[in-house]
C-alpha cells in the first residue's frame, strides 16, 4: 500500500521511533526528534509490531449501504438498468444509488454510439396519437445464447413470434400481444382489440402512427382503421425516429421482459407478459412523465379535464 504523501513517519521511521522509546529515551524527546506529537508516538507504541502502513478506512461505516443492497445495485447495473429503475426496485433513495454507482465506477455507462440531436414531441391529450409497431422474436425451445453466452450452441429453425405493440403518445400506456404472424388481417384484428382496450380506460383513439410495413399499408388494415374511425399516419421512409416512442418501448420490452430471465419455452415468456405490462403501466416511473407512471399520467389528465 502506498504511504500517504504527507506522512511524517514511514514504516522504517515508526520502527526506529518505537525502538528508541523501548531503549529508554523519553517519548517527548523522540517526538521532537521525528517532528510529530507525543500522541502519535504513543499510537505506534500501542500497535507495537503493527507499524506498517495500513488502510485509513474505518473499521465500521454505519451510513454505508448494506451488503445486500450493494450487490443488487452492482448486479442490476451490469444488466444496464438505469439509476432510477434500480432505486425503485430496491426501495432506496435515488441519491444513495447514484453515490454507490459512482463508488463502483459505474456512474456513467459507455455510450454505444455518439449522441445525436433529437427533436422530441408529445401530444396534448390521451388518444390523440397511438404508436404501433411489430417486433419479431425467435421461438424458445431451450435457453438461448443471450442467456448462456455461447453462440456456438444456437438453435435454429424453431420459427418466430411477433410482438404487436401499441403505446399512447401522451400517457405512455401500452398494450401488447404476442401473435403468430405480422400479416395485414392479424394487424387489423390487433388494432381493433387495442382500440377497445384503450376505450375501456377512457381513452378514445383518434389516430395511429405506424411505419411503412406491408401489414400497415395493406387494404385490410386501412379498412379496419376506417371502420373504427381512426386516422392513419405513416413515418417518413428510413426515419424510425418519427415512431421513436414505439421503438423505445420495444427496447424496454426486450430488456425487461423478453430477455430478462432464461425462459425455457415460448409459452412461459408469453405468460409473463401480462404481469410485466401491469408493472409497466401502473408501477414503472418515467422521467419523461415527471417521474410518474403512465396510469398516474392518465389519472392526472382525467382529473384536470373533469
Amino acid at each position: 500500500m502506498n504511504t500517504h504523501k504527507n506522512a511524517r513517519l514511514t514504516p522504517y521511521a515508526r520502527r526506529e521511533a518505537c525502538r528508541r522509546v523501548w531503549a529508554g529515551t523519553p517519548v517527548a524527546q523522540v517526538a521532537r526528534a521525528f517532528g510529530v506529537s507525543r500522541q502519535t508516538i504513543y499510537k505506534w507504541l500501542r500497535r507495537r509490531a503493527e507499524v506498517e502502513t495500513r488502510s485509513s478506512r474505518p473499521h465500521h461505516s454505519p451510513t454505508r449501504l448494506k451488503r445486500r443492497y450493494r450487490r443488487q445495485i452492482l448486479k442490476r447495473r451490469r444488466q444496464r438498468w438505469s439509476s432510477r429503475r434500480i432505486a425503485q426496485h430496491t426501495g432506496l433513495p435515488l441519491s444513495s444509488v447514484g453515490r454507490e454507482l459512482r463508488r463502483l465506477g459505474l456512474g456513467r455507462l459507455p455510450r454505444v454510439e455518439p449522441p445525436r440531436r433529437l427533436v422530441r414531441y408529445e401530444r396534448a391529450r390521451p388518444g390523440e396519437l397511438v404508436h404501433l409497431d411489430v417486433k419479431k422474436l425467435g421461438r424458445i425451445g431451450v435457453v438461448g445464447h443471450r442467456i448462456h453466452g455461447d453462440r456456438t450452441r444456437r438453435t435454429r429453425g424453431r420459427g418466430w413470434e411477433f410482438v404487436h405493440v401499441a403505446i399512447d403518445d401522451h400517457t405512455r400506456i401500452a398494450y401488447v400481444e404476442v401473435l403468430p404472424d405480422e400479416t395485414a388481417p392479424t394487424a387489423a384484428a390487433f388494432l381493433a382489440r387495442a382500440v377497445a382496450w384503450y376505450a375501456a380506460l377512457g381513452i378514445v383513439v383518434e389516430r395511429i402512427l405506424t411505419d411503412n410495413g406491408s401489414c400497415y399499408r395493406a387494404l385490410p388494415f386501412a379498412e379496419q382503421a376506417l371502420t373504427l374511425g381512426v386516422g392513419q399516419r405513416f413515418t417518413r421512409p428510413y426515419r424510425p425516429q418519427t415512431n421513436g416512442k414505439a421503438e423505445r418501448f420495444i427496447r424496454t420490452l426486450l430488456a425487461e421482459w423478453a430477455y430478462e430471465r432464461p425462459y425455457g419455452r415460448s409459452g412461459w415468456r408469453t405468460r409473463a407478459l401480462p404481469h410485466y405490462l401491469s408493472f409497466y403501466n401502473t408501477e414503472r416511473r418515467h422521467s419523461a412523465l415527471g417521474d410518474r407512471t403512465p396510469a398516474q399520467r392518465l389519472a392526472l389528465y382525467l382529473s384536470t379535464t373533469c
